[in-house]
Order: structure tokens, then C-alpha cells, then sequence
């Protein structure tokens, strides 16, 4: 799903990267280099020196549903009906297909009364699940989420990671949330530019617990 080598790129150092098909967390400290890399993975920067591959193609020749941590500051309609539908119309995809699938991902994210609504009047947590619907609607080879879960109460954390972070769904997401990143096939912890411990929830979290560097707001699951 995902190969990287020989990558430099700002703050980013990492030799060799394979992440296969399934779910992958990205975890660490602030100004690691997550976002960076999810950038990256989602073809919206180039790497300046190696190469970043997705389901083995470069990102921008992947079809990739991105959504950032500010999902706010790129909403481009001012109803959120056409805001999730956007993707879909970009792709071309008929009118009566297109109102199928936003209306059907709305539900599935169990917010289909916020299609009616403006952009401009919805929460912050709201504006999350309708950038997300955007992003899933077209059903992505992946799905890039940069810390989409910092802006949701419980229920819209319970909410994504149930639809969004679904077993069968390929996706890169960066988060806070140890809940969320216990749901992944493979969880990155990344200090420096560099991805420093990877493989399972229980596996990085067992290397993290206890460790100078933990940082006191996550809290591991049990």
C-alpha cells in the first residue's frame, strides 16, 4: 500500500518504509514530522530528495481523500451538501450517483441532517465529519486524515473510528487518540523526522509506556 526510499525531505529522514494494505496510525510529539508525511502520502508536496509510493504509483497519480487538521480553512461551498458532493463532481461522476453517494455517506457517518445545512453554521466537529464525507464519498484507493479526531466530541470519535477506521478500509491517519490508533494494522511513532519504533498497537505501545518521551495527555487503552 505504502513504500518509501531514500526519503529527505524538511524535517523527514527515513531510509525504507513498506506499510501494507490496511489501516496505518501515525503517532508522536509535536513538530515530529507527522503532517509532513501525510502530506507526503496524500500528493499534495513532492519530496525533495526519494520516493514516496502509493498502492505503487506516486500519490498524485492515486486517487487519495485527504482531509486536514483544519478542515475549516478549505471548505470551498457554503452548503454542505455541495461541499460532500465536491469530490464526486471533480470526478465527474453522474448527478444521480453522486446524490446517492453523498446522501449514503452522510449516513453511514450518522449525520445526514447536516446536508441541508451552511458550512458556515455548523460546528468544528461538524465541519470534521463533512470534510470527511468529502473525502470518503469517492471511495479513495486511500484515505490520508490529519488529526480529524481532535476536533470531534465522543461520539464523533466513536463515529469515525467505527465507519472511517473500518477494518476493510485503506487508510493514513495521524491522531491523538490512542483509541484510535489501536484500531490500525500498524502504528508509526515518529520523533525527529524519523520513524523511530513501528509495528503493532501493542507492540509500540508496550516500547512507549514508561519512556522519557511519552507524553502525559495520551492514554493508553486497555
Amino acid at each position: 500500500m505504502i513504500r518509501i526510499e531514500g526519503l529527505k525531505h524538511h524535517i523527514l529522514d527515513i531510509p525504507s518504509l513498506a506499510a501494507g494494505e490496511g489501516r496505518v496510525a501515525v503517532i508522536g510529539p509535536n513538530g515530529a514530522g507527522k503532517t509532513t508525511l501525510l502530506e507526503l502520502l496524500s500528493g499534495m508536496d513532492r519530496p525533495r530528495e526519494g520516493k514516496v509510493e502509493v498502492m505503487g504509483r506516486r500519490p498524485e497519480l492515486a486517487t487519495i481523500g485527504w482531509v486536514g487538521e483544519f478542515p475549516d480553512r478549505t471548505m470551498l461551498f457554503s452548503r454542505v451538501y455541495d461541499e460532500v458532493a465536491s469530490s464526486l463532481r471533480f470526478l465527474k461522476v453522474p448527478v444521480e450517483v453522486a446524490d446517492r453517494l453523498v446522501r449514503e455517506t452522510m449516513g453511514m457517518l450518522g449525520r445526514p441532517d447536516l446536508l441541508l445545512r451552511g458550512t458556515r453554521e455548523i460546528s468544528g466537529g461538524e465541519k470534521a465529519l463533512v470534510a470527511t464525507a468529502a473525502a470518503l464519498a469517492p471511495s479513495p484507493d486511500l484515505l490520508v486524515l490529519d488529526e480529524v479526531d481532535s476536533h470531534l466530541d465522543e461520539e464523533g470519535s466513536r463515529l469515525i473510528r467505527e465507519t472511517v477506521l473500518a477494518p476493510d478500509r485503506r487508510a493514513v491517519y495521524c491522531t491523538q487518540d490512542m483509541d484510535h490508533a489501536a484500531a490500525a494494522d500498524l502504528v508509526l511513532y515518529i520523533e525527529k523526522g524519523r520513524v523511530t519504533i513501528q509495528g503493532t498497537p501493542e507492540e509500540v505501545f508496550a516500547s512507549l509506556e514508561g519512556s522519557c518521551f511519552y507524553p502525559s495527555m495520551w492514554r493508553l487503552p486497555r
